[in-house]
């Protein structure tokens, strides 16, 4: 139940990320939950392959490489998804780093305390 919850809240996530950044569009929240699995796919698939690949720039450039990596992943997910459109590649930039506030956030608000 857990997983259905925080997957419904990314979609949110998504859906009010493109809405505070004029540069990114989604149509409804069907696409935005689209997004999001869509999403969660290319990270868990293709992001650590790029990640590796690319260790000495990520190195030379201590770590913000990565961002660049998001904002690729982010630009493939508008080109799988239809109802999802990101204007370029600085609005994707700006979309990855706004949309991993929003699931942080969102994971503080719905994570479980151990009362003990």
């Amino acid at each position: 139940m857990n997983g259905v919850i925080r997957f419904l809240l990314n979609g949110l996530a998504v859906l009010l990320t493109a809405y505070l950044l004029p540069g990114v569009h989604v149509e409804h929240y069907g696409y935005a939950l689209l997004v999001a699995l869509v999403l969660a796919v290319v990270n868990a698939l293709i992001k650590p392959i790029l990640v590796v690949l690319t260790i000495p720039i990520t190195f030379v450039t201590f770590g913000l490489f990565l961002l660049v990596i998001n904002a690729l992943m982010i630009l493939l997910v508008d080109w799988l998804v239809g109802g999802f459109t990101v204007d370029g590649f600085w609005w994707a930039l700006l979309f990855s780093l706004i949309l991993s506030l929003f699931n942080s956030l969102f994971n503080d608000l719905t994570k479980q305390k151990n009362n003990r």
